[in-house]
This record gives C-alpha cells, structure tokens and sequence, in this order.
C-alpha cells in the first residue's frame, strides 16, 4: 500500500519521533512522511520518502504560528503550504492518509489539512481511508464543550479510524475526552508507540563514556528543549552538592529547540563528569546506560522510561494537564517520581536524586509498547 503520514511538530520532537516510529514499522508499504516544522538532524527508515513543506513552528508561549524562514511571510508559507499538500495528496493518490493528532489538535492547520479531506469526501481526490493517530493524553481546552463537539463531527465526517497510541490498562482517553460514545467509526488502542534500545546499549555507551561499574551516570533531559531551562539550570547547580559514596557524571541533553543562549549558558556548567549537548539519535542508549534519569514529561522520554526500566525524577511541564498526568500514571505503577515547582531548588533536587541513587535499580513494567508494530498490523489489514 501506499501510505502519506502527516505530521506537524510546531513545539518540541515528541510528535516527530512518534511519528517516525510508526513509519518505521510500516516497512512493508511505500511511505511518505510529510512534515513542516524547524529542521533538526534525525535518520528516517530507507523505506520511507520525506516530504518537507515550508516550516511553520511556535514559540514557548504558544503566541501563535510563525515562518522559519525570516524572507517569507506568514500568508506566504500557509499559500505554499497548502498548494504542496494538496498537490501531493493528488499527486501519489495514496491508500492510506495518517494524520498525527487533527483534529484533536493542529486547529491552526485546518487551512492546509481541510481540503484535503473535503476532497476525499466529495471525489475531488482519489478516495482513501483517513486514520487519525493520538497519543494518549489531551491538553486541556478553554472551551472543552464545543472544542469536543467540532472534534466529533470532523471525525465522523472525514475520518475512517482512530488509532490512539496508548496502553488502556494505564490510560485510557476517555480521562481527558468525554464523548468517545458519540464517535462512530473504529476506536482502536494500539499500545504505546516506543523504541526499542540495542540489547548491548549499557555496556558500549558506558565504555565510551569511560564509566567504572560503580561510577553512576545521571542522563537528564528537556524534550525539544524550549522550556528546558528551568529544569536543567537547578539540576547543573546541585551536582555540586551531590554526596554519594561513588563519582557520579552528569549527562545532559538539552533538546534541538533551546534558545542558544540559554544552551550556552548551560555549557558554562559541563567539566570533566558534566557533558551538555543538545541531541543524540542514541538517547535512548543512553538512557539504557543510566542509573537515573531526571527528565520533563513528555510521551516519548516517558516511553522511553518505560522501555528501559531506568530509575526516574520527573518534572512535568506545567503549562498543560497532559505531562502532569502522564507522570501520574508512571508514579502509579512505581516508573518514576514527580518533582513539584518546589523541588526545583539545588539544596532540595540533590536530596532527592541521592535518594532516588541510593536506591537505584532497573524496572520491569507490564505495559503494552508494542505501539508501532500493532499500528502496523492494523493497517496491514485494512489493505
């Protein structure tokens, strides 16, 4: 079959990368990722096309959408934007259109993905099934009864499936979206989508870090990294104060997205056992090598949690419910503790990581990562 998967990160990379997961798992069929957000180092699958449209992204207040490049307009960019998808969707007539999150989210989008799917509809594109991908959290709303209700019609209007990208048994949808009832087209939960990190991954990533077996290594992170700063400055500020029993290193990754000055800031604090960097396609090897992992709320560093079973302090991003109660969940079934605003002192963030190290020790949790792969064999049956 032939698949377009259409994903727009506009923020951070947990969008992207989700994304690129559930393309990489759908390696049997001809695949074109279509995204349209700032440009960032990262490897697709040899299977799958990308197709970039002119970038668009926001800024860390959400203060709405805006070109990444400074000679285009706003108008400019949404024209081209639109004329390119459409001319794409015409183009490769595919069998199936993936889109990530819309209309849950992305309504700054409608512009582009709207006549797409009236063409579909009416017969001015090649028919296709239309299948919405979700993560498993929502963002609250400031009008949550008419946001549900436009949701609900664009579903059952344009959309032949929903694929939500969770495991049931430790979150299910309904928590944060109160008409599931009302949609009549499939509701599919597909397990968490994750990545899965190379068996030997502690073991080479410590060697070439030069770790001793009883030196510990503390992987921090910030996702895209925009709001980063406010986790990650505290965290470099109490390494100083940390008294364990063993030498401990400090590896920070502090996203793509931070303002660079703010990344130079941070580098001010690296020495011979702090490293700063800003990204790494082995992060999740890293993880795997980690004796504990102090990190911000997202979906995928919370998979990736869970995947490797590493010891974690979480800091959900307080601007929304969605990390808040992700990190819940994990606390719920012993993955992770959650820092509060509070705990962002040096003095308190020092006791609780020796805590966290002294005690520290790999889990193994029964839950459904298995997303991907179970994305794709739905899919696979639908041909």
């Amino acid at each position: 079959m032939r698949i377009i998967h259409y994903c727009q990160h506009i923020w951070g990379v947990g969008h992207f990368f989700r994304s690129i997961e559930v393309c990489r798992a759908l390696k049997n069929h001809d695949v074109i990722m279509v995204t349209g957000g700032p440009e960032f180092d990262a490897v697709l699958p040899d299977h799958v096309r990308l197709f970039r449209l002119p970038g668009l992204m926001t800024d860390r207040n959400y203060d709405g959408l805006f070109s990444t490049d400074n000679n285009k307009t706003l108008q400019q960019v949404k024209n081209e934007r639109q004329e390119l998808l459409y001319g794409l969707i015409e183009k490769e007539a595919p069998d199936i259109l993936i889109i990530e999150l819309y209309p849950f989210g992305r309504k700054a989008f409608r512009f582009e993905l709207d006549p797409i799917l009236k063409g579909i509809r009416n017969g001015h594109l090649n028919p296709c099934k239309v299948v919405c991908s979700l993560r498993d959290i929502l963002v609250e709303k400031t009008d949550p009864v008419a946001y549900e209700t436009r949701v609900v019609d664009i579903l059952n209007r344009y959309f032949h499936a929903l694929l939500i990208h969770a495991d049931s048994n430790l979150v299910k949808l309904d928590h944060t979206f109160s008409r599931i009832a009302d949609l009549k087209i499939p509701v599919v939960y597909t397990g968490f989508v994750s990545q899965k990190s190379p068996s030997d991954a502690r073991e080479k990533i410590r060697h070439r870090l030069g770790l001793g077996d009883n030196e510990a290594l503390i992987i921090a992170s910030a996702g895209g990294g925009k709001a980063g700063i406010v986790l990650l400055q505290p965290l470099l500020e109490s390494m100083s104060l940390l008294n364990l029993n063993r030498k401990c290193h400090l590896h920070v990754f502090t996203g793509p997205f931070m303002p660079d000055e703010e990344f130079e800031l941070l580098k001010k604090y690296a020495n011979a056992r702090i490293r700063i960097q800003r990204f790494s396609p082995n992060f999740l090897s890293y993880l795997a090598a980690a004796d504990l992992s102090v990190s911000m709320g997202g979906y995928n560093t919370s998979m990736n949690i869970l995947a490797t079973g590493v010891p974690a302090l979480i800091w959900p991003y307080p601007g929304d419910r969605e990390q808040g109660l992700r990190a819940e969940s994990l606390a719920g079934i012993g993955a992770a503790a959650v820092l509060e605003g509070k705990d962002l002192q040096p003095d308190r963030m020092v006791k609780i990581m020796e805590r966290s190290l002294y005690h520290s020790g790999k889990g193994n949790y029964q839950v459904d990562l298995q997303g991907a792969a179970n994305t794709a064999d739905w899919i696979q049956r639908q041909g």
